[in-house]
């Protein structure tokens, strides 16, 4: 049995090595990123080498630096050279506010405040005016700030207290990573970034 499951993994990394799946390993983090990531509500730690970050072969007319979300397979995809890009899993609006179009990343905060949009109070009316940046803060590590025409979407691209959820339809438009994730890609992230959400 044991040689079974050792041999079922060879066979499953031998296949996404072949393919150029490749994994990603964890960014190097502050002291403040590591001791509120430990404080904060952590994802599962059964690896899944199909919806883990991934560097995966990935076809696109889309630049090298673009940020690609498809919002149906819950995944986001940062375009690089050579027809690969890194996989991350997400999750995105519920149906009725699943955000689609194109927008540039207009603002980067680490470990950002929270200030809940006439929806969310009109949905959750004890929510408080303010939640600061910290572990318990519903935009995580890092927050993304889309925008069109140089005006502000109010989607982000954030983390999240909520890594359960990560692969549905959960938010109220904002697209939800992994905390390491949002991290990573944080840091591979300018100003001006092209994000396309479809």
């Amino acid at each position: 049995m044991r040689f079974a499951k050792v041999l079922a993994l060879v066979l499953i990394f031998g296949a996404l090595g072949a393919c150029k799946y490749e994994s990603i390993p964890d960014p190097a983090v502050s002291g403040k990123d590591a001791e509120w990531l430990a404080l904060a509500p952590q994802p599962s730690k059964t690896y899944d080498p199909y919806t883990s970050r991934m560097r995966v072969p990935y076809s696109t007319s889309e630049a090298p630096g673009t940020i690609v979300i498809n919002s149906d397979a819950k995944f986001l995809y940062m375009v690089e050279q050579g027809g690969t890009a890194i996989r991350y899993p997400i999750s995105v609006g519920q149906d009725e506010y699943i955000y689609r179009g194109d927008a540039v990343v207009g603002r980067k905060a680490e470990w950002p405040s929270w200030t809940p949009m006439a929806e969310a109070r009109r949905l959750n009316p004890s929510l408080p005016a303010t939640v600061h940046g910290g572990p318990e803060n519903p935009l995580g590590a890092r927050g993304l700030y889309l925008y069109e025409g140089g005006k502000d979407t109010y989607i982000r691209i954030h983390g999240t207290n909520e890594p359960e959820y990560i692969g549905r339809n959960v938010s109220l438009g904002c697209i939800r990573m992994n905390n390491i994730d949002v991290i990573d890609l944080y840091n591979r992230v300018k100003i001006g970034t092209k994000v396309v959400v479809s």
